[in-house]
């Protein structure tokens, strides 16, 4: 079943607002000055990483796609934009007929990018280019944090399971959106039930604290959840005292019990005080899950504990600190006139300070070296040196309006586990330092 069918907000009928009025205005005055069909390039990068990160994840692709197909201006959109006054109506009339019908490039989802990589590359008239920037941004942005706060988690997880469990504390429509790039990062589960709906990411669950403190007694509690979930139930043990909790868990479930969670204290000490109970109790398959607002150095203070999963919320749906990835939009190219066959012209922002850029249409490769490590980002406008044109990493997303780039979430996950496993050694480190990849422009 299509989500869209039951009219839940998790999937929004059109895009086209979701965007900044002076995408609008500037569409406006093109068109008066003839320049709105000129030939246009656009690309999403970022001048640097979040201070400490090694490298970045690319997320949110698939939702760019979709955000792009549902990019229309329906009629009360239209008579929002007229009774607010926010553009004439020529343009009103140009954007009644609007459908992307140009190309995207980019990298594809669950890679990993760099200071400078082309991430997206929008080709089209400046139009129907301009008007995208706006949303593509906001998703990639804020997918693309996500997912790179759970990838270093999933290193320092070292293989245990996570769960995403932040829809409480992030809006309720980025809750979903954070599932998602979370699962990309190497998440495996998801508390968030739309998340699980929209997405096919698996959802898990059992109790909080309310439930156990709505009953007269633990056991009373316990014995309810078990009755009703099964023993392989996980079972919330620190409400009141935990030692006592845990036996009265493996007292209710039997040594069958699947779980128990532990969510306040000392995890570190915890964990080790309730695994020894447990394989005293005989409930030596009894796993151990915390949470309680971990992050990725929480996670990997924990190594050396006994604990089988890991509960993330708050840390992850916030970036772990770093809830955006700076990344701008940027016209790099763009034709002299509108006749289809005028050539490319490279143009790039030329201010003081940091926020320049570098123009041209750009290719993007990654140099490895004989091992198969990567050495090197390496990022061009002109012609692509043999050695790297099979490492190339821009691929085909939307050609001529259409969408081509369309992949399942697991696809995206296996391509994650690859590009960071191409990584130097020290992309694993949590510790500050730079990128792990120097940028190479050609």
């Amino acid at each position: 079943m299509n989500p869209a069918d039951l009219g839940l907000p998790v999937d929004v009928p059109s895009t086209a607002l979701f965007t900044d009025q002076y995408e609008l205005t500037m569409l406006q005055a093109a068109l008066r000055a003839g320049t709105a069909d000129r030939r246009s390039v656009f690309e999403v990068f970022t001048r640097r990483l979040p201070e400490g990160r090694r490298f970045g994840v690319v997320a949110g692709t698939g939702r760019v796609l979709d955000a792009v197909e549902n990019f229309r201006f329906e009629p009360a959109v239209l008579e929002f934009l007229r009774e607010q006054r926010v553009v004439d109506e020529p343009t009103l009339e140009w954007l009644a007929d609007y459908r992307f019908r140009g190309n995207i490039f980019g990298y594809p989802e669950g890679e990993v990018y760099f200071p400078g990589s082309p991430i997206l590359r929008v080709e089209g008239t400046f139009a129907e280019a301009v008007l995208l920037e706006t949303v593509v941004l906001s998703v990639l942005n804020h997918d693309s944090a996500v997912a790179a706060a759970a990838s270093r988690m999933a290193l320092a997880a070292g293989g245990r399971p996570l769960i995403e469990m932040g829809a409480r504390r992030t809006h309720e429509l980025a809750a979903v959106a954070s599932s998602r790039a979370a699962y990309v990062g190497g998440f495996s589960s998801t508390s968030d039930l739309a998340a699980g709906f929209r997405y096919g990411i698996p959802t898990v669950g059992t109790s909080a604290h309310a439930f156990t403190l709505l009953h007269d007694t633990e056991h009373d509690a316990f014995t309810a959840q078990v009755d009703s979930l099964g023993r392989g139930t996980t079972l919330l043990v620190d409400t009141y005292d935990v030692t006592e909790a845990v036996r009265l868990a493996v007292e209710v479930a039997g040594p069958e019990l699947g779980a128990v969670r532990i969510d306040s204290g000392d995890l570190l000490l915890v964990a080790h005080r309730v695994r020894q109970q447990l394989d005293a109790l005989g409930a030596h398959r009894t796993r151990i899950v915390v949470t309680s607002d971990l992050d990725e150095y929480a996670i990997a203070s924990l190594a050396a504990a006994p604990v089988d999963a890991y509960g993330v919320g708050t840390q992850l749906v916030t970036g772990s600190g770093h809830p955006t990835c700076s990344m701008v939009y940027k016209l790099v190219a763009r034709a002299g006139s509108a006749a289809p066959d005028a050539p490319l012209e490279p143009v790039a922002k030329k201010s003081l300070g940091a926020k320049t850029s570098v123009g041209g249409r750009k290719w993007a490769a990654r140099r490895r070296g004989a091992d198969g490590v990567a050495t090197a980002e390496v990022v061009g406008s002109g012609e692509i040196p043999a050695e790297l044109g099979e490492r190339q990493l821009i691929v085909p997303l939307v050609t001529k309006g259409e969408i081509v780039g369309r992949e399942s979430l697991e696809a995206v996950r296996e391509r994650h586990v690859a590009a960071r496993a191409g990584l130097p050694m020290s992309a694993m480190q949590l510790s500050r330092g730079e990128p792990v990849l120097p940028t190479e422009y050609l």
